[in-house]
């Protein structure tokens, strides 16, 4: 079966470098007025608490299923992705918006620009280690894919999610860097300004492109097309099956729903067909242990 990737690494990862880019944010802001820096700041902090937010959907997925809930929690996680996008995410965006907004309109001098650009350069170190560790995660899942093709494919929204977040973080530091450096050289705040907006703008992006890919997971997505080309591999391998005419898959969390309609070959007795099914299941279950509910319907031959 295609790789697995671990998210819940990938989110411990993001989760250590952006509190501790935080904290060096905050002071930094606080130290030299910096507009883009303290969006930064709260850039992290949203990051953060992203993570921490990620971590309780992956909990959540864990749970086991209930009478009000047969097929288990495994889509809270896309609850919890959804929200990290649109409200975290969104309510980052604004405020840098907001703050550049303000700057452009009652311009501050910066004081002690050496301390910001000595956090922002250790918060560019952190962040390339935060996507370092996701980017290897990715790579377990992408099985030879380019990335725009995994990303369309993938179903791991907190991967996803995560990696959003890195790129999103690489890119505003960059910017803020930039914007710090060109206000500190011409001594016009106008630059802080811009480079808060632009931090703003790129958020935004970002939370747009995770919302719609969650989203859809929300509404109900299949299988990965690489693991439901080798569910449909498995299927066609077997000798006990003669055809195969439908496989429906369904997506949830870490786990997946799989039916299957299929034209078996004659076993004799009805018990010897049960008998036959029940071990095909088992050695399905055995080569995908995704698969936490499969739905096996017979057709036997004439």
């Amino acid at each position: 079966m295609a790789g697995q990737a671990d998210s819940l690494k990938s989110i411990l990862f993001a989760l250590f470098a952006n509190t501790a880019i935080a904290i060096a944010k905050g002071f930094a802001a606080l130290v030299t007025g910096s507009g883009a820096m303290l969006a930064e700041a709260i850039h992290s902090v949203a990051d953060a608490g992203n993570q921490l937010l990620l971590i309780l959907g992956l909990r959540q997925t864990r749970k086991a299923p209930t009478d009000d809930h047969p097929l288990g929690f495994g889509k809270s996680i896309y609850f919890w992705s959804f929200l990290v996008a649109v409200i975290l995410f969104s309510v980052g965006g604004m405020f840098s918006l907001y703050e550049g907004t303000h700057k452009l309109m009652h311009p501050e001098p910066l004081t002690h620009f050496w301390v910001a650009i000595a956090v922002l350069v250790f918060a560019i170190i952190a962040e390339s280690i935060s996507l370092w560790g996701c980017m290897r995660e990715v790579n377990k899942e992408r099985n030879g894919r380019s990335m725009s093709r995994w990303l369309r494919q993938s179903r791991s929204s907190a991967l996803i999610v995560v990696l959003g977040e890195d790129i999103a973080a690489l890119l505003g530091l960059v910017v803020a860097l930039v914007a710090v450096a060109a206000t500190a050289v011409t001594g016009d705040p106008l630059w802080d300004a811009l480079g808060t907006i632009s931090i703003g703008v790129l958020l935004l992006i970002i939370a747009f492109f995770v919302a719609v890919k969650v989203k859809d997971l929300l509404i109900g997505q299949s299988v990965d097309p690489a693991i439901l080309a080798e569910l449909r591999q498995f299927l066609n391998s077997r000798t006990e099956i003669l055809e195969v005419y439908n496989l429906l898959t369904m997506q949830f969390g870490p786990d997946a729903m799989v039916a299957v309609k299929a034209r078996m070959v004659s076993a004799g007795s009805a018990r010897d067909m049960v008998v036959v099914i029940n071990r095909v299941e088992r050695e399905f279950r055995a080569a995908f242990p995704i698969i936490a509910w499969l739905f096996f319907e017979p057709d036997v031959e004439d």
